[in-house]
């Protein structure tokens, strides 16, 4: 019966279930393009560096991948099962167990997750053949050596996936069962006031954990070996995911510094922080993948260039642990750019019943997208500057240990530019969304958020 409701509810919910569903099949299918390595590393005939090199590929750099992955997945979840918590109190009220509502949500998302996986199999089992031939292209591994997919892939990647996306909705729904009607509707329109006990913390450490990993770089690694620049970027890796999960404390402290300027652009500017005020979490949740996208893509590509400039004739190896540095941003990159445009779409759609609401008090459509634009560039500020933050984590140690400067001069022009492209991305998903929000007759969207 649980799985007929679970069917039914996606059936209904099916624009909702789409950020979903994109989560898991791509980070299903960089999972898998990774831990093909594995499978490849254990075929027949491998041995000596190559089985290293692969080894080493699908444990290190598909490990940090997993954990953006599972990160983004997991956020991506939760916030759908966040945005139904007062249907879930409201079943309760009918008669629903908390189990019950808890197994409803678990079993849609069960039911997306999978389709997410299934779909992803061909495109992981693609990329992973791309990754070793670009690794024997660039003289990494030998050409003679045979492409595997099996169980690590499928492990890796569907379970991977699977589980972060599992546990997120299980947690958030068995947090919104629990509420009372009055509390989960509040809880609903807000996000929550506080973030838990258990994020905090756990942010505090990875940041430190960071810093950790940036002082080990400047002060003991050897600017020489492949070493520094991996744990140089675990330095940007763990902070930015830090940062991620401090993302609601982070937008309070920048809203108390930057509203005041945003205030002195208007209505619209006050009504933005008041907003943002109103749902500090719900606003800071775009701010997970804008924090991570500009950290891992300004710290790798900075220190690419770092190394380039300070190694102008460089040999086979060099050249192909650069190009695994233009692959892995890309993939990461493009992967975070996904979810970003999924969760400010999702936030931004999900407020049309209160956008509505705003237009028949007298607010026009044109001052609904200010005060998005408003509320948008107050995150994406914080997200960016929180994300440059984590970025120096990498670039400064490394390069002190590469060319005994602070700053390189060849990564100057990176940054701007990472920067550059996270905000149009960002603005364009943002009022995109709104835009389409606010097409639809007010009274029209306020009959079918009741029908609902």
């Amino acid at each position: 019966m649980a799985t007929g409701l679970a069917r039914a509810s996606v059936r209904h919910r099916q624009g909702g279930c789409t950020a979903g569903f994109l989560s898991v099949f791509l980070g299903a299918a960089i999972l898998m393009a990774f831990a093909s390595m594995l499978d490849t590393a254990g075929g027949p005939g491998v041995h000596g560096t190559d089985r290293t090199t692969l080894t080493i590929m699908a444990m290190v750099v598909g490990g940090w991948g997993a954990i953006v992955v599972a990160s983004a997945v997991g956020t991506t979840l939760a916030v759908a099962a966040r945005q139904r918590a007062s249907e879930l109190a409201l079943l309760r009220s009918l008669g629903a167990t908390p189990g019950q509502a808890v197994r409803l949500v678990v079993g849609e998302v069960a039911l997306v997750g999978v389709a997410g996986v299934l779909a992803a199999i061909p495109f992981g089992y693609g990329g992973g053949c791309t990754l070793l031939r670009i690794l024997q292209d660039t003289g990494q591994v030998h050409h003679g050596v045979g492409y595997r997919f099996g169980a690590a892939a499928l492990a890796v990647g569907a379970g991977g996936c699977l589980l972060a996306a599992l546990t997120a909705a299980w947690v958030t729904a068995r947090r919104g069962a629990r509420r009372r009607v009055r509390d989960a509707q509040l809880a609903a329109a807000t996000g929550g006031r506080r973030i838990s006990r258990f994020r905090l913390v756990a942010g505090v450490l990875l940041v430190l954990a960071g810093a950790n990993c940036a002082v080990l770089t400047a002060t003991v690694m050897d600017g020489g070996k492949l070493q520094t620049q991996s744990v140089a970027g675990e330095g940007a890796i763990l902070s930015s995911i830090g940062f991620a999960l401090l993302a609601p404390v982070l937008l309070r402290a920048s809203t108390a510094v930057l509203g005041p300027v945003l205030r002195a652009l208007g209505a619209p500017g006050e009504l933005g922080v008041l907003g943002v005020r109103r749902r500090f979490q719900r606003a800071a949740t775009p701010m997970m993948p804008i924090v991570v996208c500009t950290a891992i893509s300004a710290g790798t590509l900075s220190m690419q260039a770092t190394w380039n400039s300070a190694h102008p004739v460089m040999n086979a190896d060099d050249k192909g642990t650069a190009t695994l540095n233009y692959v892995v941003v890309g993939m990461i990159a493009v992967f975070a750019a996904v979810m970003l445009v999924n969760l400010v779409v999702a936030e931004t759609t999900a407020r049309r019943r209160e956008f509505a609401q705003l237009r028949l008090t007298g607010a026009t459509p044109r001052q609904v997208l200010r005060l998005v634009t408003a509320e948008t560039v107050l995150t994406l500020v914080t997200g960016l500057l929180f994300g440059l933050l984590a970025s120096l984590m990498s670039i400064v140690p490394y390069s002190l240990a590469v060319t005994d400067k602070a700053l390189p001069d060849a990564s100057f022009a990176i940054c701007p530019a990472v920067v550059a492209g996270v905000a149009v991305l960002t603005l364009a998903a943002g009022l995109g969304a709104a835009r389409r929000s606010t097409r639809a007759p007010a009274v029209g969207v306020l009959r079918g958020a009741v029908a609902s």
